[in-house]
């Protein structure tokens, strides 16, 4: 291992706890080497005014750091494993994940009532179609607005009475160390299949980079690793961007890996689900033939709307 790295990351402070946790981890297991934080804006940071379903594209919160990583201004990166598209740039790769945060989203309210407390009408927040789309699934009376911005400022609108409630990543909260002061009620998958790849962090490295992997190497968590690749695998076959509501969970029961999927029309209806389970060799497998049965069953319908046809 050498004596001196450059992680690069998006600004934001969930962005910059996850970097701080992984630089701890390293400097703990490699004393005394020395680590510098370098800062990239990418363009899903910018645009703050338009919901990301309108913005298009791949890759919105990873690509201005994997040119950085490219032109070697960089060693590493440490992004949300939900932000990378599953295609990379020739030449990188993502060489550790690390074990999984929650993956769950959560319902937060002033009160920290659950989903079946909210009133007839009640305003929820939040920017994602695949949450809209299956809150609209179980509860097609709540007004659904969109909230973007950062962990704080979504906290903030609630506290002013903006929204009665908002959607967000269980994970964030826990690595801000927000857990123990907001009450929240989790979503559970039978109600709400969460983000592929939430919950997880991705360490990009170049691929040649042979050293600085075997370096790494001891934060990377072969069960998380394995339960993403099916995510991912379904994700891959679908192309899918944040146009339309895409999810998949994948657990291990025992010796056996579970996988959930979802595609669903934002509006909510048709609403596709599928599970399988398997062995953990075959996630790959699993997540592409998943799939295909949603696509058979009537998924290429919804994405040949959503895209006109070029899935």
């Amino acid at each position: 291992m050498r004596g001196r790295i450059c992680v690069g990351t998006r600004g934001s402070k969930l962005a910059l706890a996850q970097t701080n946790w992984v630089v701890e981890q390293i400097k703990a297991y490699h004393p005394g080497l020395e680590i510098e934080v370098q800062i990239i804006h990418t363009k899903g940071d910018k645009i703050l005014d338009v919901p990301l379903a309108k913005v298009g594209g791949k890759g919105l919160f990873v690509k201005e750091i994997e040119e950085a990583l490219l032109h070697k201004t960089i060693d590493l990166a440490v992004h949300s494993m939900k932000d990378v598209p599953t295609e990379l740039p020739e030449g990188l790769e993502i060489a550790i994940i690390p074990q999984r945060e929650s993956p769950f989203d959560v319902l937060i309210t002033k009160d920290g009532q659950d989903l079946r407390g909210l009133s007839a009408g009640a305003k929820v927040g939040t920017s994602s179609l695949r949450r809209t789309a299956q809150l609209r699934a179980c509860r097609p009376d709540l007004r659904i607005e969109n909230l973007r911005g950062n962990l704080d400022t979504r906290l903030r609108k609630l506290s002013e009475g903006l929204y009665d409630a908002i959607i967000v990543a269980e994970a964030g909260l826990l690595r801000l160390g927000l857990g123990e002061d907001t009450p929240r009620w989790r979503f559970g998958p039978e109600v709400m299949l969460p983000a592929i790849g939430q919950g997880a962090l991705a360490i990009e490295i170049r691929r040649d980079d042979l050293d600085l992997e075997e370096g790494l190497s001891f934060l990377h968590h072969r069960e998380t690793a394995v339960c993403v690749a099916a995510e991912r695998a379904f994700l891959e076959r679908l192309g899918g961007g944040c146009q339309v509501p895409l999810a998949a969970f994948a657990y291990l029961e025992k010796d056996q890996l579970v996988l959930e999927a979802l595609i669903a029309d934002p509006s909510g209806r048709p609403l596709l689900r599928g599970k399988r389970q398997g062995l953990p060799a075959e996630a790959h497998a699993m997540g592409k033939d998943l799939a295909e049965e949603l696509l058979l069953r009537g998924g290429d319908q919804i994405l040949e709307k959503v895209y006109g046809g070029q899935q």
